[in-house]
């Protein structure tokens, strides 16, 4: 990769943009790009720097790259350069595997509230790797050691961004959790969860249908937070819910690896060696 690519990936990084690194691992046949080529694209399809190839095998490889920056997860494509008129568009008389890396910022775990759930949830987001922020006037760094941020002065909830990056943990015993949940749902978070029974949990979401929370928000609220783990106390409610943060944002199925091994060994379809074979150009252009 040269300089140019790398200093572009840094400064991406610091910046804490999504983008992903597309690179050609194989050529066969004849095909302008080259095995090590590369380019990083944006989440909106742009090619900052780098270059794959061009015309319609371009195009396919920034659609492949959106969504793969979208999934979070890595894809191995091979664009058809046999046929101009069936493949994608450059009758090189080649093909070109290309590997597509997204580069994502780290998620991070909000944890509004105090209290040894909020303490241990603290130690576990810190251990998945996210990036830990507890808002509570009374939490401190004795309590928090793994966090990464803690605001003690913020009542209205004015300092903290919420995205689709952004996990919600709703800790308040009850002090402004509907606030709490407002501000995540108007952010768009990518999860939002409240610790509360089922009958003050059904209050709460109750309350934010009368002021006019469209009910599809409503409904995406997880409340009570967490798996059915038949949890105990304080620790094992914390693991509950970050483990169903873990599954959510991997695209889990909750279900016991035993099980999973056993539907997939009775399917009998085959596998491939890329994720996807694309011979069609890729018409819509991105921005």
């Amino acid at each position: 990769m040269s300089l140019d690519l790398y200093s572009k990936a840094g400064k991406l990084a610091g910046e804490n943009r999504p983008f992903a690194v597309a690179t050609v691992v194989r050529v066969q046949g004849s095909s302008s790009a080259k095995p090590g080529s590369k380019a990083i694209i944006d989440a909106e399809g742009k090619i900052l720097t780098g270059w794959v190839g061009g015309g319609c095998a371009e195009s396919a490889v920034r659609s492949e790259a959106v969504k793969c920056i979208r999934s979070e997860k890595p894809v191995l494509i091979t664009l058809d350069m046999q046929d101009e008129l069936l493949g994608v568009g450059m009758p090189c008389g080649g093909m070109m595997d290309v590997y597509i890396e997204p580069v994502l910022p780290q998620p991070e775990l909000i944890i509004a509230g105090h209290g040894r759930i909020a303490e241990t949830l603290a130690g576990l987001g810190h251990l998945m790797n996210f990036r830990v922020t507890v808002h509570d006037p009374s939490a401190g760094r004795e309590k928090f050691p793994a966090a990464d941020r803690i605001i003690n002065k913020d009542f209205d909830v004015k300092e903290i961004s919420f995205g689709p990056r952004t996990f919600v943990v709703i800790a308040t015993l009850h002090k402004n959790d509907h606030l709490w949940l407002q501000r995540a749902l108007e952010g768009q978070a990518a999860y939002v969860a409240l610790i509360a029974s089922s009958h003050r949990s059904r209050l709460v979401l109750d309350y934010l249908l009368a002021e006019g929370v469209p009910a599809e928000k409503v409904e995406s609220v997880w409340a009570p937070a967490g798996l059915d783990l038949g949890a105990a106390n304080p620790e094992e409610i914390a693991l509950s819910i970050m483990s169903q943060i873990v599954a959510l944002r991997r695209g889990g199925s909750v279900t016991s690896l035993k099980q999973k091994a056993g539907a997939a060994s009775s399917e009998s379809s085959a596998e491939s060696a890329t994720d996807k074979i694309i011979r069609q150009c890729e018409t819509e252009k991105q921005s």
